[in-house]
């Protein structure tokens, strides 16, 4: 079968634990790089990259960095969406006091911030774990959506109590604000999305990532073979919670062009935790499977009765959306907690032994 790697030698450690081990998998990614960075800007209308392949994006990063946190250090959190939050609000006062800087650096910078702010709510992590720490990073949901609507200092006291993007130029070019092109807005988007993808890839693979991963399975037998659950904790909490401030900087000023409090409440938690878990915990493929299923999963929906001449409703939609959702989360708890992600490794595991069964 096409997909074996028979003939692939490898003679060093550093070809062994290669990004891409198999020279399928590189071939299949560089034609979708190829695919991501060409075809959808040039053939694709403002609907599918303004509405479906941006969000999409930004949520799977987004997830990915909820990802680094509950599926490979094993810390539940419900807190991913203030930590957008922060992120957006600090991109947007870095673009007003420094408004010669490059929008690029204000996203990258912005990250930090919520950074920041993850260290800060991820010191109880040490004492609480399970339900209550959940509770702990609820706690912190809210009190970031309070801090976003109650300080005004954080939108420069618009009367509106939102933010909104101002236009900004990369080389003359408008990638921000309301005169850039949707194409502009998703290749930014889709620059951060690679660049950070490659280093979470390498974070979960290396020193971090297997330190995680004791912790997770059993915090105590890694903290007898000397791992220190404080540092590796606030670890994850600190670059899970810059990966959802990108994220959430990238949501206003590359999507939805303006926010308010709203934009960062809880169901936008609940939402990227539900990616997590349908798409595989503990898997940086299981973000964008679980990204892309849930948030094009209402346009799917709209679309195939619309084909056979049926006409539903956007409650109807809603609705249904709910219950295909919570009974695939359901369904994936029970049957394969690793989630699509799994179900994606079990056929290529099949392409490769393919026609003998095992």
């Amino acid at each position: 079968m096409f997909y074996r790697e028979a003939g692939q030698f490898k003679t060093t450690y550093r070809a062994d634990q290669a990004v891409f081990p198999i020279r399928q998998d590189l071939i299949g990614i560089v034609i979708l790089m190829a695919f991501l960075v060409v075809v959808v800007p040039l053939t694709f209308n403002d609907f599918w990259i303004s509405s479906v392949m941006i969000p999409t994006l930004i949520f799977a990063l987004a997830a990915i960095g909820l990802n680094i946190l509950t599926g490979f250090a094993g810390q539940l959190s419900l807190g991913t969406g203030g930590f957008m939050g922060v992120g957006a609000f600090a991109c947007y006062k870095l673009t007003t006091i420094f408004p010669e800087v490059n929008i690029i650096v204000h996203i990258a910078l912005s990250g930090l911030f919520a950074a920041g702010v993850g260290f800060v709510f991820g010191l109880p992590s040490l004492r609480v774990k399970g339900f209550y720490l959940a509770v702990a990073t609820l706690a912190s949901q809210f009190f970031l959506e309070w801090s976003f609507g109650r300080i005004p200092w954080l939108y420069n006291y618009n009367a509106s109590g939102a933010i909104e993007v101002p236009n900004k130029y990369l080389f003359g070019i408008p990638i921000a604000g309301p005169t850039a092109s949707a194409e502009a807005r998703y290749l930014v988007v889709l620059a951060f999305v690679v660049v950070l993808t490659f280093v979470a890839s390498n974070l979960v693979r290396g020193r971090f990532g297997r330190a995680w991963m004791a912790v997770r399975d059993m915090d105590i037998a890694a903290e007898l073979i000397g791992i220190r659950l404080l540092p590796t904790k606030l670890m994850a909490f600190t670059i899970s919670s810059y990966f959802a401030g990108v994220a959430g900087a990238l949501m206003v000023f590359m999507w939805l062009g303006a926010a308010e409090v709203a934009s960062f409440d809880i169901n936008v938690s609940f939402q990227i935790l539900f990616m997590v878990i349908i798409g595989g915990l503990g898997s940086i493929m299981g973000a964008f499977l679980g990204a892309a299923f849930i948030w094009n999963l209402p346009i799917l929906l709209r679309g195939v009765p619309k084909f056979f001449g049926l006409d539903i409703n956007a409650a109807t939609v809603e609705h249904i959306q709910f219950m295909v959702v919570g009974g695939m989360i359901i369904f994936f708890l029970i049957v394969e907690p690793s989630g699509f992600a799994r179900l994606w490794q079990i056929t290529k595991e099949k392409l490769r032994r393919w026609p003998f069964p095992y």
